[in-house]
């Protein structure tokens, strides 16, 4: 269902780069923060982005958490914070 996600090459972020290449569906970076801006601006949106905020980056692991699972949730937070910027930068232009 999603194998044709992983056939094609990433391009690293630009102001103009594609960032996304399936041939039916070319998108831009600045595209693409508007689509999260949009995304993220509904009331559905905005209930989803604050329970992964919630669940990412106020939630502690205790001295005994093993280095895969601080691991695993620094991964979390990366992709939350990646989407943030993303809405952000859809703001502003």
């Amino acid at each position: 269902m999603f194998n044709h996600l992983f056939d094609k090459t990433p391009h690293a972020f630009g102001e103009s780069e594609i960032v996304y290449t399936n041939p039916a569906l070319n998108i831009e970076q600045k595209e693409m923060e508007r689509v999260f801006t949009r995304l993220f601006h509904t009331e559905d949106g905005k209930k989803a982005l604050a329970y992964l905020q919630v669940m990412t980056f106020q939630r502690a692991h205790g001295p005994m958490a093993s280095d895969e699972q601080l691991r695993y949730a620094e991964g979390q937070r990366s992709l939350v914070a990646t989407i943030l910027r993303m809405i952000d930068r859809g703001k502003a232009g």
